[in-house]
Formats: C-alpha cells, sequence, structure tokens
C-alpha cells in the first residue's frame, strides 16, 4: 500500500515539496523542492480514500483528524496541493468527477423550498460564529481591495462604496431590492449613505433577526425593509437592484428565470448590479467537500454559462469587472482571524467544526490563488442609456460616497469589538 500512495503522490506534486508519513511510520518526500509541510496519515483506510475520492476525502480526512499537520498549516498544505497540475490523478478520481458532472444539474436543483433549507444549512449557524471573522459590519462575501495593504474593514467599506457607485445612485429615495441581503450591512449603507428606499430580502431568519435589529438600532426602519422571502416571490417595480454572493446558490438550470424575474422586477430606466463568484476557465462541477459539508446546491458559473441567460431576458450588459485576488485576500484575513479567535470558536462549536471551518476558508483562498475563480461584477439595465457613457461616473460617485461616509462618521472596528 504504501509503495502504491508515494507512486501516485509522485506522479501528483510536481511544484513545491511535501513531506509525508504514511500510516505505517514511514516518511518519504515527494516534489521537486525542499519539504515545507510535513503530513502525517493515521491509518492505511485514510489513505485508500484520499486515492479512491481526493476531492471529497482531503477535507473529510482533515476534519476527521486522520490527516494531521507535522510542520506547517492546513494552509501551507493545500497551497501545496491546490497548485499541481492534475487534481484527479488516479482512474477512481476521475470516475468521480465525470459522475458528478453528469450529475450536477441534479445536484444544483434549488426550488425554493430546497433553497430556504440549503441557505439554513450554512447562514442560520450561530451569529456570533461569524462576529469573530468576519469585518464589523458581517460583510461575508469578497472585499473590494484598493491598495495592498489596506485592512479587511476599509476594504469591505470599499466594496460597498463601488458597488453604491455602479448602481447610480444619482437621487434620493431611489426604490432599490437587495437580493440576498445578509446581515444586512450593505441595504443599510446603501439608505444611509446613499438615500436609497430599500428592500432587503433573504432566506436566512437568523440573518434576518439581525438585520432588523440592525435598521432600527441606526433609526433606518423607515428606510429599509427586510423580509424572510424568495427573491421570485417579491413585488415590483425597483429603480435598483443589487445581489452580492447570492447568485452562487441560485442553481444552473435556474438562470433563465433569476434574469427573466429581474427583467420583471426592473423599472424601465432600472439598473442592477450582480456580484457573484465565477471561474475564469470552462463550466465545472461544485468541488464535491464543499457541496457536501459547506454549500449544498452551490455552484461557480463560468461566465459563459451566465451571459447567454441575460441576453434571452432581453437585459443589456452595461458593464463587466473581474475581481481577481481580491477574494484570496478576504478568505485570508477571514482565516487568520478565525484561528486567531480559535479557542472562542470551539466553545461555541466544537474541535470537528474548528478543522472543519479551518480547511474550507484555506481551500477556498486557495481555489481563488490557483484554480480559476474571481468574482465578476456585471452591471444591467433594460435599456442602454440608463448607464452613462464612460466609466468616469464611478470614480466620480465614489467620491461623492466618501465625503458622505466622512459626514455620518461611519465607525471602523476590528471584527469582534
Amino acid at each position: 500500500m504504501d509503495y502504491l500512495f508515494e507512486s501516485v503522490l509522485r506522479r501528483t506534486i510536481v511544484r513545491g515539496g511535501l513531506r509525508v508519513t504514511a500510516a505505517s511510520g514511514r516518511t518519504f518526500n515527494v516534489g521537486p523542492d525542499v519539504p515545507t509541510v510535513h503530513v502525517r496519515f493515521a491509518t492505511v483506510l485514510a489513505q485508500c480514500r484520499l486515492l479512491l475520492d481526493p476531492e471529497l476525502a482531503l477535507g473529510e480526512l482533515f476534519t476527521e483528524g486522520l490527516m494531521t499537520l507535522e510542520c506547517g498549516d492546513i494552509a501551507d498544505f493545500l497551497d501545496i496541493a491546490m497548485s499541481q497540475p492534475v487534481i484527479q490523478p488516479t482512474l477512481s478520481s476521475r470516475v468521480f468527477f465525470w459522475v458528478r458532472r453528469a450529475l450536477r444539474r441534479i445536484a444544483q436543483f434549488n426550488p425554493p423550498a430546497r433553497a430556504r433549507r440549503n441557505v439554513a444549512h450554512h447562514y442560520d449557524l450561530d451569529g456570533r460564529l461569524y462576529s469573530l471573522f468576519l469585518d464589523a459590519d458581517r460583510q461575508y462575501s469578497c472585499a473590494y481591495f484598493e491598495h495592498a495593504d489596506q485592512r479587511l474593514d476599509d476594504a469591505q467599506l470599499a466594496k460597498k462604496r463601488h458597488l453604491a457607485a455602479k448602481l447610480i445612485l444619482d437621487r434620493p429615495g431611489l426604490t432599490t431590492l437587495d437580493i440576498g441581503s445578509g446581515w444586512g450591512g450593505l441595504s443599510l449603507y446603501l439608505a444611509e449613505i446613499a438615500g436609497a428606499q430599500m428592500t432587503g430580502v433573504t432566506l436566512s431568519t437568523e440573518q434576518l433577526g439581525a438585520a432588523r435589529a440592525r435598521a432600527e438600532e441606526k433609526g433606518l426602519s423607515d428606510r429599509v425593509e427586510f423580509r424572510l422571502q424568495d427573491y421570485r416571490d417579491v413585488a415590483g417595480p425597483f429603480d435598483r437592484i443589487v445581489s452580492v454572493g447570492m447568485f452562487e446558490h441560485v442553481g444552473i438550470d435556474h438562470y433563465g428565470a433569476f434574469f427573466a424575474r429581474i427583467r420583471e422586477l426592473l423599472s424601465p430606466d432600472g439598473v442592477m448590479v450582480l456580484h457573484a463568484i465565477g471561474r475564469s476557465d470552462v463550466p465545472g462541477i461544485t468541488n464535491p467537500w464543499i457541496a457536501k459539508y459547506i454549500f449544498p446546491g452551490g455552484y461557480i458559473p463560468a461566465l459563459s454559462e451566465v451571459l447567454p441567460h441575460i441576453e434571452r431576458a432581453g437585459l443589456v450588459v452595461t458593464d463587466v469587472e473581474i475581481l481577481r485576488l481580491h477574494y484570496a485576500e478576504t478568505l485570508k484575513a477571514w482565516r487568520e482571524r478565525f484561528i486567531a479567535h480559535r479557542e472562542e470558536v470551539q466553545r461555541l462549536t466544537d474541535a470537528r467544526f474548528c478543522r472543519m471551518w479551518e480547511f474550507y476558508l484555506a481551500g477556498s483562498e486557495m481555489a481563488f490563488r490557483h484554480q480559476g475563480m474571481m468574482i465578476f461584477q456585471i452591471q444591467l439595465a433594460k435599456r442602454q442609456e440608463a448607464v452613462p457613457l464612460t466609466r468616469d461616473y464611478i470614480v466620480q460617485a465614489e467620491e461623492r460616497l466618501r465625503a458622505a461616509e466622512r459626514r455620518a462618521a461611519v465607525p471602523l472596528r476590528l471584527a469582534g469589538e
């Protein structure tokens, strides 16, 4: 067994260096470089599971404590493992990939009832957990780093400002729908700083309660309404629509219905901005470990899977921006904060949960660094005249919003404060 295990690892690890201790106690090095990470496997069965289905087993073995790091941490290990040119190194792993690809439409079938269950699986966890590693506004989506050393809280504020600028909130009172409003931070910003009349919809009861409490606390209940509602059931029209980090949960078979509904909800001169994770290569499948343990029903689309549905819905694409490493840096900041508060997280959950989420945050970060994940922001309208001729308006709007933030004295705090 050790020979087969070592042989597969030697064929797979062709970049970097890894030191491996098998269940038998035998230690060997793989990769062309001096090992910087030392990984240990507890049982022969764990090694067999990894060879059989590495995309699923890797996260399970780490979560179960059957794969441990003697030197380096899980992010260091995944930085090496996920940078390799081949991620299905065995025949069985390739078979599993093609079976999952064939069944992906079933896995991503998200009618309203299933969508609510999928959302509850991830977002209805104890709210104190998220406060330990997110920014103070609980932005659970990609930040917008205006420069390399920008701190997370500033970058999340910059993300909200960037989205607000693209929404062209050039006069107060524009009715605006936030699809997937989370803990309410973006809706509250658009109401308080940009003067929008907000409606936020979510499928998470935990997030809904927090968002409503925040609106009441800020004295914005007259300008922001949060609802527990599926976007398919919302009545329009709206002058503006924004959706951040929700489209990944729509499901590929529902893209047509999603954009058709957006067209119905938009006023004649309306504008929408869609912020979502995408892949820069060809269409694929959701990582099976992520689908099973973190985001059931989720899928990261290629732009080629999204744009045809926008065209068929009769919407005009007025702007597309790609954010490449912004989410990698966001996830790195979340992971560092999560580890810094690990004892508190474990008191809320348990050690197994901590290992699972460390793997999730590290694996997601490395997917953006090595495996073609990116963020796309697509601006849509019914009429091409709804958006200015050049992109200068974005910079100009951001300057006005910065001035409004200073007048409102928007506080910036560290996560957990």
